[in-house]
């Protein structure tokens, strides 16, 4: 999903979820508003987090994909069947001059 597709679709009723895959500072420098904080190295400790509807459209971001790619495998492996990728990532985002929260 392209990061202006993606910008557009979280301003609709039934917005995905956006999971920030990222360290704790990482995410503290700056994230998608509304994504979920869910660190990479902990996302199989940390499935309460992670939203009850496994249908759900759900965009994984890091900095630049690779602990996205691999989180994308563990939701597969936990039974998510709409997992997508943010294309660009976080600094695509903002490079594109998109919101962020801190």
């Amino acid at each position: 999903m392209t990061a202006e597709e993606l910008a557009v679709q979280l301003e609709a009723a039934e917005c995905p979820v956006v999971i920030d895959v990222r360290s704790q500072l990482e995410y503290r420098s700056g994230h998608i508003p509304g994504a979920l904080h869910v660190p990479f190295w902990g996302a199989l400790l940390w499935q309460a987090s992670l939203p009850n509807d496994k249908q759900r459209t759900v965009v994984l971001t890091c900095e630049h994909g690779p602990r996205a790619q691999a989180a994308a495998a563990q939701l597969a492996l936990l039974g998510y069947s709409r997992v997508v990728l943010l294309q660009g990532h976080m600094s695509g985002w903002r490079a594109r001059g998109l919101p962020v929260s801190r």
